[in-house]
């Protein structure tokens, strides 16, 4: 699962908040992807099977919701026309905000789905195959703004498929408020998958060497100010929307 190890993309400094979709109406996922066509060829096909396969959410998202949490995990080729890379590419970007458009239907929903998730309070797992140690300052404060897949099995990092066991590795362990456990809505539900959300702030506590794999521990703290604007969720239909952003 590529997303566990993109962290090297992170531009790390700070840019203007993320928004402009909170007002734009909750639509099928079959709408929210249709802006997206142009961008992905291959969305709409992807968006079918992972809407087939959500005909039975659990924890009280609609079929729609629990889908773009699907369709979110799913991994194509070419990589940079597959959604997390593209949508995460675009966060990351410094002139994310026109860029960012075609994607408001879509982040609509997809917020609405993670949250719709109880927050985690936990420490979760990243890394990349690369020594990352000079960009991370014991005490800094840095912004993650794409989402960020991460795993609370660190033995899944050991399997060559990620970190491995060998060569120049930065691992990152995250103590988070925030996070989102996306197992049952995931289409890769044995990889332990939790997803921080985009424009998530960390301060760097530590930072050790243990031969050639550098261990990063950071800490999430919240901003004065949100980075990433909240979506009104409908909890019942009996109710007002209410903006949901923990």
């Amino acid at each position: 699962m590529s997303r566990i190890i993109d962290t090297v993309q992170e531009p790390l400094e700070f840019m203007a908040p993320i928004g402009g979709y909170e007002e734009m109406p909750l639509v099928s996922l079959e709408e929210a992807v249709e802006p997206l066509v142009s961008i992905l060829p291959a969305v709409q096909s992807h968006a079918y099977v992972a809407k087939q396969r959500c005909k039975n959410p659990v924890d009280e998202l609609t079929q729609d919701e629990s889908a773009s949490i699907m369709l979110y995990t799913m991994s194509w080729k070419p990589l940079d026309k597959c959604l997390y890379f593209a949508l995460n590419d675009t966060l990351r970007s410094p002139d994310r905000q026109q860029k960012l458009e075609p994607w408001f239907l879509f982040l609509r929903l997809f917020l609405s789905a993670l949250y719709r998730l109880p927050p985690l309070s936990k420490t979760v797992y990243r890394g990349v195959k690369l020594d990352l140690s000079k960009c991370y300052i014991k005490g800094e404060t840095i912004v993650w703004w794409g989402f960020s897949s991460c795993t609370t099995a660190i033995g899944v990092l050991q399997s060559e498929l990620f970190l491995g066991m060998t060569n120049t590795r930065t691992m990152f362990a995250l103590q988070c408020q925030s996070a989102r456990d996306i197992r049952k809505h995931s289409y890769y539900p044995a990889e332990d998958e939790v997803l921080l959300m985009a424009a998530t702030q960390f301060k760097v506590v530590s930072c050790l060497k243990r031969g050639s794999l550098e261990i990063i521990q950071l800490e999430e703290i919240r901003p004065p100010f949100p980075l990433l604007q909240p979506v009104p969720v409908i909890v019942s239909p009996l109710t007002n929307p209410t903006s949901l952003g923990n």
